[in-house]
């Protein structure tokens, strides 16, 4: 069954979470998976890992919060498309490993459709390009919480983000160099709609329905 999406637009982080736990429970109570996409207002947020708020250096106006998910501090921003596929892991399937993978594997597929190779690391969540420096940048962040085995939160793909807000804290405990987007990679960022359709889709070959 595809993911049945629900486009937030630009939206603060605050609304776009309350709608994440009004739609966590009508799936937990058996409804469809849903499928949020959104471009945050710029807010900072921070994981449940221990030190987190020790990785935000100067955050000056922009707000930062707490959150249920996995991982340390990281940016949303305008230019960022965020996905939230709230799903039911059904059994055989419960494997919040296996789910984080899927996820990753959807946002490299994205990248491949607009020409650029992405790869997992060993050490770190999310999709990551080897630029022609020879370094490896992440693209796209991903950290997710999990209820009575529905899964929330999600990933964060850079296609045209400001990255000068990542200079603010070290993302996900890496150097704000780190971060790449697609912007950045081709030289140009592709339509965000565009962007919007390749990550639905693979989104949809790769999570239970």
């Amino acid at each position: 069954m595809p993911l049945t999406v629900e486009d937030l637009g630009r939206a603060t982080y605050k609304h776009s979470w309350a709608r994440q736990k009004e739609v966590l429970a009508e799936v937990i109570a058996g409804a469809t998976p849903r499928l949020l996409l959104v471009e945050h207002e710029p807010v900072f947020t921070l994981g449940r890992r221990r030190g987190a708020e020790q990785n935000v250096l100067a955050a000056g106006e922009v707000p930062v919060i707490e959150v249920e998910r996995g991982g340390d501090v990281t940016f949303h921003g305008p230019g960022q498309l965020t996905a939230y596929p709230i799903v039911a892991l059904p059994p055989g399937r419960q494997d919040l490993h296996r789910h984080l993978h899927e996820l990753e594997e959807a946002a490299m597929r994205t990248c491949a459709d607009f020409g650029l190779r992405a790869q997992r690391d060993q050490r770190n969540t999310g999709a990551w390009i080897t630029g022609a420096d020879g370094r490896a940048r992440k693209v796209c962040s991903v950290g997710i919480a999990c209820r009575r085995w529905v899964t929330w939160h999600g990933l964060a793909l850079n296609v045209d983000v400001d990255l000068s807000f990542f200079r603010r804290i070290n993302p996900c405990g890496l150097a704000s160099d780190d971060i790449t987007s697609l912007q950045r990679e081709l030289g140009s960022a592709p339509p965000m709609d565009q962007v919007k359709r390749a990550l639905v889709a693979h989104l949809d070959e790769l999570l239970p329905g």
